[in-house]
């Protein structure tokens, strides 16, 4: 089998906020890999004493164990099993109500010789690759999807001048609108403090004849696809097949420094944190 993984902080100076890992259990009986996104705060959030990567270094490590140990519950039971079990780490010290106590994007892969479980929440990528039906992208496409109105504010901030008090005041609306609809019906999930997000996840099992090679993207690896349009999701897969994920990150760098304002490739941040899971039965 195998297996490639790397991830890189969007600023060096600031810690990855991003999570990767495989498990392979010793009996040699399939294993699952598991990607966070942690989501950073606004500056002057408040609410929780830890820190992003304490939180999605917790929900990594237990979706790992349940993942492998527990192999009778499903993937939306693993996930949220793990977000109770973090919760209860700090539930103590911290207010989990806060709307933006530490929270991550989730992709829990978990394979054996018959079946291949995935579950998707929120803004990663999964591509899965059979031997002769392609490459096929899960994606829980509710954050991109956002409601007309809340489009609309986008787009308004993105026709104003950068730099100008307008597009800073546009933009803080925008903020709020997408703040209002995180972790909220008709809105979009991530894994928080509420295990009841793990019931809004993207989910499906395949055959294992049926895949033979699966690939975990968060965000910041997935900007060749969505934000640079280097190719589509099958182009990144073949990418990361011949040349491996480490080179893909590299060529996202390359991509972010040639336009670091976003002026051709309008995006949130400069630099994301990126990390990529690849994995070939």
């Amino acid at each position: 089998m195998r297996i490639e993984l790397a991830t890189e902080p969007g600023d060096p100076a600031r810690p990855n906020e991003d999570y990767a890992s495989v498990a392979l259990p010793a009996s040699g009986q399939g294993g699952s890999l598991v990607l966070l996104d942690g989501v950073t705060p606004p500056e002057g959030s408040v609410g929780c004493l830890h820190s992003v990567p304490w939180f999605t270094a917790r929900l990594g490590g237990a979706l790992n164990e349940l993942s492998v140990s527990l192999r009778d519950m499903t993937l939306p039971e693993v996930l949220a099993a793990s977000i109770s079990r973090t919760a209860d780490a700090h539930s103590s010290t911290c207010d989990l109500s806060h709307p933006r106590t530490p929270q991550a994007t989730v992709v829990l892969v978990r394979w054996d010789a018959e079946r291949v479980e995935h579950l998707v929440l929120s803004d990663s990528a999964l591509l899965l690759a059979g031997p002769d039906t392609g490459v096929t992208a899960v994606l829980d496409r509710r954050l991109a999807e956002l409601p007309p109105a809340v489009r609309a504010l986008r787009d308004q901030v993105r026709a104003l001048p950068r730099g100008s008090a307008e597009r800073d005041v546009a933009g803080r609306a925008y903020a709020a609108a997408v703040e209002a609809l995180r972790n909220a019906e008709d809105g979009f999930y991530t894994a928080a403090a509420d295990p009841s997000a793990a019931l809004h996840a993207v989910t499906g099992v395949s055959p294992r004849a049926d895949v033979t090679a699966v690939a975990a993207l968060t965000d910041g690896a997935g900007r060749w696809v969505e934000a640079f349009r280097e190719g589509d999701w099958a182009d990144c897969f073949t990418l990361l097949r011949k040349q491996g994920p480490q080179h893909l990150i590299d060529r996202v760098r390359e991509l972010e420094s040639a336009d670091p304002d976003g002026v051709n490739f309008p995006r949130g941040k400069r630099h994301d944190d990126a990390a990529v899971v690849y994995a070939e039965f």
